[in-house]
């Protein structure tokens, strides 16, 4: 008997989601692998699903592009001292979407840019303790501007958000 108004309620707060598309006009463009060919620096935190900052983080990126595929090296330093390295290899598809991997995704992250906005979705390993955890992220990324990109993410699982990630970018 509560099931059905709980998928109702699941089915309208899903329809209440951004959509990429509603970007198209704006600007300046995206431009992925423009923005994060050579050297970014990013600064972030994650908050747990009461909105407390759980950590801190900052991240070193580099960037190199060759024809279709875009390498970014991470290496990130967080608050506690703890150093971890992610290297994603992102392909831009004939569409105009993307595709990326990486040690720590499951599967195939894909992504879309419209306008000043890039939507990048995937299923990750998340560390807790001593095991892992399957999340799946939903990444909004906007173009500020030449130098500036904001990250913001939804942590899911189940479907259910228990955090967030806030993250800046800036060109070097």
């Amino acid at each position: 008997m509560l099931k059905a108004p709980v998928i109702a309620a699941v089915t309208l707060l899903s329809a209440c989601s951004a959509d990429i598309d509603n970007y198209q006009a704006a600007s300046p463009a995206f431009d992925l692998f423009g923005y994060f060919e050579g050297d970014v620096k990013a600064w972030g935190m994650v908050q747990d699903y009461t909105e407390k900052q759980t950590r801190r983080f900052e991240v070193d990126i580099v960037g190199t592009v060759e024809g279709n595929e875009l390498t970014l090296v991470e290496d990130f330093v967080f608050d506690d001292g703890e150093l971890d390295q992610r290297i994603w290899v992102i392909t831009k598809l004939e569409d105009g979407t993307y595709q990326g991997k990486a040690d720590d995704i499951i599967g195939v992250a894909t992504g879309k840019e419209m306008g000043n906005a890039l939507q990048w979705q995937y299923d990750f390993e998340l560390k807790m303790d001593d095991s892992t955890i399957t999340v799946s992220f939903d990444d909004w990324l906007y173009r500020q501007d030449e130098m500036h990109v904001f990250n913001l993410t939804k942590i899911k699982k189940f479907g259910v958000e228990v955090g967030t990630i806030t993250l800046f970018f800036q060109r070097q």
